[in-house]
C-alpha cells in the first residue's frame, strides 16, 4: 500500500496496524495531510487548518507508543471538529462573522475525551451559520457543483474525501444524517444525551445531539464510545455507564433482525428513484422487513419540532441578534424573531408531544429491532442556495432516538443516497449492530 493509500484505511484497521507496530501514527497522519493538500482547495471542508498542530500532536503519539505503554482507543487517528465545538488551541467561530477570531479558554468536554484517547485533532470543519440554515463554503466531494448538506457540512465532506478518520458534528433537525447521506459516509446520531454538549454552541437543548461521521459502522461506534458518558455540565446526560458500542457493533445479532419499513407522512417528498431504491431494498430483505404505518399522531410532529426550534434558538442565539442582527442572515433573523412569539404553553406542549410520540415508538420497538426509512429525499441537490431538505430526519431528532445512515443506494446521477436506520431510545449499541448486519446483508447480495 502506498503512502497516499494509507488515507483510505478504515480507522479500525489503521489503529490495529499501529497497535501491531506495522504503522506509525505520523505516517498515517502525513498521508491524510497530503490528501488535504490535494483536495481541500476544491472541497473547502475546513474552517481552520494548520498542519503544524496535528504534526505536533502525532509526534507525541509516536513518542508515547515508543515508550511501550498501551495506546489509547483512538491512538493516532485524526478527527475533524465542527466549528461550533470549543477548542483551546484553535479558533471556534460558529460559522458567523460575529465570532470572528473567537478563542475559547478551554476545550469542550468531548474534545478533552478525544485527546485523552490519543486522537489527533486535524482542524475545525465548516458549519453553516450558527449551525442553522445559511450554507457555508464547503462543496460535495462527489460533485463540487452540489451541496454537501448541512449544518455539519465540512465534517461530512472531510470524511468522504479521506482527509480525516472521523469527524464530529451536531444535529438539531437533520444536520448529521442528511450530509452523511449526500456525501456517502456513515453518519450516526446517538440517543439524545448520550454524548455531552458542554463547550458546544447550543441551539435547542431538547433537540441538539452530538453525532459522528465515519467510513464504516464499526468506526462510528469506535469514536462514539469514546465521546459517550455522563458530564455534570450537561443535564441531559445520564449517570449510567456508557454502552460498549464497538464491542457490540462487531458482534452478530443473536437472531436475524426484524426491520420495520416506515414511509411516514412525508414519503411523497422522496424522489422517485429513492422510492424505487427502497422498494428494491425491502424486496431484498424479504421476510426480515415489513412495511409498517405509524399511528396518526405522528403526522403532527413537525409543528412540535418547529415550536422547540424557534423558541430554543430565540433563547440561545438571542445575544447574537441583540448584538449584531445586521450580520445575521435573513433566515436566522426570521427564526429568532418567530421564536420570540412562541408562548410558554406552546413550548411545553411541544415537549409533551415528544413523549407522546416516544410512547408510540416503544410499542413498535417491542416488535421490531429497527426502522428503515430514507435519510434524505435523494441525491445532493445542485447549487448552494440551501443545504437540502431535512424532512426525513426531524421526527427522529424530536423523539431523541438513535439514528444511523448507511451509503447503500445510488441516485440517477450515480451519487450516494443514504438508508436511515432508527432504533429504540437508549439502545444505541443494538442499532449499530443491526446497521452492520444490514450493510453486510446488502453487500453480500450485490
Amino acid at each position: 500500500m502506498t503512502m497516499t493509500d494509507l488515507a483510505d484505511l478504515s480507522a479500525l484497521e489503521a489503529r490495529a496496524r499501529m497497535e501491531r507496530g506495522e504503522l506509525r501514527a505520523s505516517e498515517f497522519i502525513e498521508a491524510q495531510l497530503r490528501r488535504i493538500a490535494a483536495r481541500d482547495a476544491t472541497i473547502q471542508a475546513f474552517a481552520f487548518f494548520d498542519p503544524e498542530l496535528p504534526r505536533a500532536a502525532v509526534k507525541a503519539c509516536d513518542e508515547y507508543r515508543a515508550s511501550g505503554r498501551p495506546i489509547g482507543a483512538l491512538h493516532g487517528l485524526s478527527v475533524g471538529l465542527k466549528d461550533i465545538i470549543d477548542t483551546a488551541d484553535m479558533p471556534t467561530e460558529n460559522g458567523t462573522p460575529i465570532d470572528a477570531g473567537r478563542r475559547p479558554a478551554k476545550d469542550a468536554t468531548i474534545v478533552r475525551r478525544l485527546r485523552a484517547a490519543g486522537a489527533v485533532v486535524m482542524g475545525k470543519t465548516v458549519t453553516t451559520e450558527l449551525a442553522y440554515a445559511a450554507p457555508g463554503k464547503t462543496r460535495n466531494p462527489h460533485d463540487p457543483e452540489r451541496t454537501p448538506g448541512g449544518s455539519s457540512s465540512g465534517s461530512a465532506a472531510a470524511v468522504a474525501a479521506g482527509m480525516v478518520s472521523f469527524a464530529v458534528g451536531t444535529q438539531t433537525f437533520g444536520s448529521v444524517i442528511r450530509p452523511a447521506s449526500f456525501c456517502g459516509v456513515v453518519g450516526f446520531k446517538p440517543t439524545h444525551g448520550l454524548i455531552p454538549r458542554t463547550g458546544v454552541r447550543l441551539l435547542v437543548g431538547p433537540l441538539d445531539t452530538v453525532g459522528v461521521f465515519a467510513r464504516t459502522v464499526a468506526d462510528a461506534a469506535m469514536i462514539a464510545e469514546v465521546l459517550a458518558g455522563h458530564d455534570p455540565g450537561d443535564v441531559d446526560t445520564s449517570l449510567a455507564p456508557p454502552p460498549k458500542l464497538l464491542e457490540i457493533a462487531l458482534t452478530d445479532p443473536p437472531v436475524q433482525p426484524d426491520i420495520a419499513f416506515v414511509k411516514s407522512n412525508v414519503w411523497d417528498q422522496a424522489e422517485p428513484e429513492t422510492q424505487e431504491g427502497f422498494r428494491e431494498l425491502v424486496e431484498a430483505l424479504g421476510e426480515r422487513c415489513t412495511e409498517v404505518a405509524l399511528p396518526e399522531i405522528f403526522e403532527e410532529w413537525l409543528g412540535a419540532h418547529r415550536s422547540l426550534m424557534q423558541a430554543g434558538m430565540a433563547r440561545n442565539l438571542g445575544p447574537y441578534y441583540r448584538k449584531a442582527k445586521d450580520k445575521l442572515s435573513p433566515a436566522m433573523r426570521a427564526i429568532i424573531e418567530d421564536g420570540l412569539k412562541v408562548s410558554a404553553v406552546d413550548y411545553l406542549t411541544a415537549l409533551d408531544w415528544r413523549e407522546a410520540l416516544n410512547n408510540g415508538l416503544e410499542q413498535l420497538f417491542d416488535r421490531y429491532d429497527a426502522i428503515v426509512t430514507p435519510a434524505a429525499p435523494g441525491e445532493a441537490p445542485r447549487g448552494f442556495d440551501s443545504t437540502g431538505n431535512p424532512i426525513f430526519n426531524g421526527l427522529w431528532t424530536l423523539c431523541g432516538v438513535p439514528a444511523i445512515t448507511l451509503p447503500l443506494l445510488t441516485g440517477p446521477s450515480g451519487l450516494p443516497v443514504g438508508v436511515q436506520l432508527v432504533g429504540r431510545r437508549g439502545e444505541d449499541a443494538r442499532l449499530l449492530r443491526t446497521a452492520r448486519w444490514l450493510a453486510s446483508a446488502i453487500e453480500n447480495q450485490a
